[in-house]
């Protein structure tokens, strides 16, 4: 168990915290953490490149020449990978570049991502965190009281407030605990974990 300080928005504390050794305080694997994020970037590929082949390539039914007496080399179509405006040869083809990782290995990867913001000073753990109003620039202030210039949030539930007055804020995120993902806590160089959020994250990544 690791015990962590609960901090308030103006970084004053107010409790304390022990946070679960299986989550919080992982050997880190950087193969695992690798393997993870490029499966995610894998996933968001378009894969929507596509070339013609010299079937797929308008014209070509024609001889361009008769086979011998013209001193050119021999030519049976137009659409030859070897003539201009002809077909591709292995060209690129609309293709799906995802592929599936187990699922212990994924909540394994991300408890490694969290213990190494821990281990690294750069979690924070705050009791609450609401906004009242669509404030960009209150919420900045507020980053700025943890002299945060990079950070992801991490909230149990969707709060619109919030989202919105982090969403023009460069460099900061704001995410539920269903939405966590390895890539964006290792994108941010703070994470900030709001307390039910903690309590939920346990549940779901304790072995």
């Amino acid at each position: 168990m690791s015990s962590v300080d609960i901090v308030n928005t103006s970084n004053e504390k107010v409790g304390e915290i022990e946070l679960n050794a299986d989550v919080f305080d992982l050997k880190v694997k950087e193969h695992l953490l690798h393997d993870v994020v490029r499966m995610q970037r894998a996933a968001k590929r378009a894969g929507n490149a596509c070339t013609k082949t010299r079937v797929e390539v308008r014209g070509g039914g024609a001889k361009p020449w008769r086979q011998k007496g013209t001193g050119r080399a021999r030519a049976g179509t137009r659409n030859s990978p070897i003539w201009r405006g002809g077909g591709v040869t292995f060209g690129p083809k609309p293709r799906d570049y995802s592929f599936k990782l187990n699922r212990k290995v994924k909540k394994q990867a991300l408890a490694m991502a969290m213990s190494a913001r821990l281990q690294e000073g750069n979690l924070v753990v705050v009791d609450e965190f609401t906004m009242d109003a669509i404030k960009t620039k209150d919420f900045v202030g507020i980053m700025k009281g943890f002299d945060f210039e990079n950070c992801l949030v991490i909230t149990e539930t969707n709060n619109s407030n919030l989202n919105k007055s982090a969403r023009n804020a460069n460099g900061f995120k704001v995410l539920t605990v269903d939405g966590l993902n390895v890539y964006d806590v290792l994108l941010h160089k703070k994470l900030m974990l709001v307390k039910p959020a903690v309590e939920n994250l346990e549940k779901r990544l304790t072995p």
